[in-house]
């Protein structure tokens, strides 16, 4: 909005924005034109997939999910299964659902470049990395009885048995987790007290406590794929 004062005392608004029909539906029309017709080109020059069928009798090895459930079933390797399939799933829709209670940018509305905002599209295009990483891990690097393989080593049955898992003394474990989340969110507030400031508690710690999750996730992965380390905090009744 642009305001312009002129010579007889009266102000001129001058409104720099423009409505959502037609000017950004015809755009957004076009565009599904143009990827619509991407699709089909690309299916007529490259076949599907398609494998022989099932047979019950024999099971395919490694028996793999289709590619948009691959970073559940790759996830299952780092946690136990009520983290990494019942837990962290539901943490990624819960926070889908507060991004508009959580985004206090007043540009939220319109904006999508980074330039106005950094922090929503640094922790988006760092989260969708993240993800379609575990998607390709599962799909170009698990072979046989779901072992890694790097892309340049042929998959065989014939492989060096992996070294054993151990976990992380109790006491020391709950340390580190606790020490973890304390640190991620007391020293933010601590640097950026604007930050702090403008999300108010509630927001902050729901904000940093997921983005400490997705976090945590990958350093228990680099973890577990450099020092053999199975769980953080092993108890008889959960194992986080």
């Amino acid at each position: 909005m642009e305001v312009r004062a002129e010579s007889k005392g009266l102000v001129e608004f001058k409104d720099d924005r423009v409505f959502t029909w037609p000017t950004l539906v015809a755009k957004e029309f076009l565009a599904a034109i143009f990827v619509t017709v991407g699709l089909l080109f690309y299916s007529y020059v490259v076949d599907a997939p398609l494998r022989e069928l099932s047979n019950p009798g024999q099971a395919e090895n490694p028996a793999k999910a289709p590619w948009y459930f691959l970073g559940l079933q790759e996830a299952l390797v780092y946690f136990d299964p009520w983290f990494a399939g019942v837990a962290l799933p539901s943490l990624i829709i819960v926070g889908l659902i507060l991004i508009p209670y959580l985004d206090i940018n007043p540009k939220g509305n319109g904006y999508y470049t980074f330039k106005e905002r950094k922090f929503a599209v640094s922790i988006f295009v760092l989260g969708y990395i993240y993800w379609y990483i575990l998607i390709y891990i599962g799909t170009a690097l698990r072979g046989p009885f779901w072992a890694f393989f790097w892309p340049w080593e042929k998959w065989t049955h014939d492989f060096p048995t992996p070294p054993p898992l151990h976990d992380m003394p109790l006491p020391l474990g709950v340390i580190l987790m606790m020490g973890f989340y304390f640190v991620g969110l007391v020293l933010p507030a601590m640097v950026n007290r604007n930050f702090f400031n403008k999300l108010g508690i509630i927001r902050y710690v729901l904000t940093m406590g997921l983005l400490l999750t997705m976090i945590g996730t990958v350093i228990k992965m680099v973890l577990r794929l450099s020092f053999s380390i199975k769980y953080i905090i092993a108890t008889p009744w959960i194992n986080i």
